[in-house]
C-alpha cells in the first residue's frame, strides 16, 4: 500500500504528456494506491473553477482513503512538537497528521516535499521523494 501525498498528485494532475503517469504507475507496480481526507482537502482546495472541482471530486470520491483515528491528532501534533524543540519547522502542520496516518497504518509514503523527510529523523516513518526523468 502506497499513500501518494498532494505533493505528487498536483504533479500528476499538471502533466500534459503523461510522463509523471507513467512514471509513477512504474513505480508503485501493483500496489494500491491511497489517499487521506488531508489529500482530499488539499486538492479540492486547488480547484481553479467548478468544472474542475467537480471532475475532481468525482475522481477522489473513487479513490481509498486512510481515515484519522483518535490517536492520530495527538501523536501528529507531538511530531510537530518534537520537530520544533530540535529548531526545525515543519510547514504544515497538515503533513504531521499526513505523516501519522501513514506510520498508522504502516504504509509507504510517496510525496515531493520535505516535511516528510524531516519527520523521518524522529519517527521510522517509511517515505520516499518521488523523482520522475
Amino acid at each position: 500500500m502506497i499513500l501518494v501525498d498532494t505533493s505528487v498528485w498536483i504533479e500528476i494532475l499538471k502533466d500534459q504528456n503523461g510522463d509523471i503517469v507513467k512514471a509513477l504507475q512504474d513505480r508503485t507496480g501493483s500496489e494500491d494506491i491511497v489517499l487521506t481526507r488531508f489529500n482530499q482537502l488539499e486538492l479540492l482546495q486547488g480547484a481553479k473553477g467548478q468544472k474542475e472541482w467537480t471532475l475532481l471530486d468525482d475522481y477522489l470520491s473513487t479513490q481509498y482513503y486512510l481515515e484519522a483515528s483518535e490517536y492520530t491528532w495527538r501523536e501528529a501534533a507531538r511530531i510537530y512538537f518534537e520537530l520544533r524543540r530540535q529548531g526545525i519547522t515543519i510547514n504544515s502542520p497538515i503533513d504531521c497528521c499526513i505523516a501519522q496516518i501513514a506510520l498508522e497504518y504502516d504504509s509507504l509514503l510517496l510525496h515531493r516535499d520535505k516535511d516528510f523527510e524531516r519527520v523521518s529523523w524522529i519517527r521510522p516513518l517509511q517515505q520516499e521523494r518521488f523523482d520522475w526523468g
